[in-house]
């Protein structure tokens, strides 16, 4: 007999992980499928600084003030650390959903693209798009660590390729994602529906190679 876990999906059934990149912090959405019909299995703020070296939550803003060259070389070690932070938050994650009898089969990343930060003037704005990018960029080096397969998603293009991918209006899909969240309740922002986009998409390239 199948054995069906509290969550309403089949034991061992795969699923995949939304995450939306911020500052010091990502959005974790777990969805499993089908793809025409997901559902939002869980909803998770992954913290990706430690609140006892405050630099790790600003790494660029720290060495703002060094000309860039040099900035990038002071900063490395902010960014090692939070790297590990990152790492230890994602595994963390997926011994939970793990251990909910689930296995992940990939990871979904949106986040600030990259750019020419050489190109950036001001070093404050510059601090926040390095920031920006790095953030995003520790996802996919914790995502890595843990064997996991991940695609990465531009903020700036997500809907566009979901409409592509999914094959739904940006208006469908927004009243989609509206009607996901209403399974797991607030909050379900902009962000937590990023990270939706982002698992559904994941989810999406699944299927597709299962074809």
């Amino acid at each position: 007999m199948t054995q069906e876990s509290d969550l309403g999906i089949k034991a061992m059934e795969k699923v995949s992980i939304g995450l939306r990149a911020k500052t010091a912090r990502a959005i974790a959405v777990v969805m499993a499928g089908p793809v025409d019909a997901p559902r939002v299995l869980k909803r998770k703020e992954l913290f990706l600084a430690d609140p006892r070296a405050p630099a790790t939550s600003y790494p660029y803003h720290e060495v703002m003030e060094l000309p860039w060259a040099q900035a990038q070389i002071a900063v490395q070690e902010t960014l090692k650390l939070i790297e590990v932070i990152a790492t230890t938050a994602l595994t963390n994650l997926a011994r939970e959903i793990e251990a909910d009898g689930l296995k992940i089969g990939r990871v979904g990343i949106v986040g600030a693209g990259d750019r020419d930060l050489d190109k950036l003037g001001s070093a404050h704005i510059r601090a926040h798009a390095a920031e920006g990018v790095w953030f995003r960029r520790v996802l996919e080096l914790a995502t890595e660590a843990c064997g996991l397969p991940k695609r990465t998603f531009d903020e700036r293009r997500l809907n566009e390729t979901a409409a592509v991918e999914l094959r739904h209006s940006t208006t469908e899909l927004a009243t989609m994602l509206t009607d996901l969240g209403s399974s797991v309740g607030r909050p379900w922002r902009a962000d937590e529906k990023a990270a939706a986009v982002a698992a559904w998409l994941a989810l999406s390239s699944k299927e597709r190679r299962k074809r």
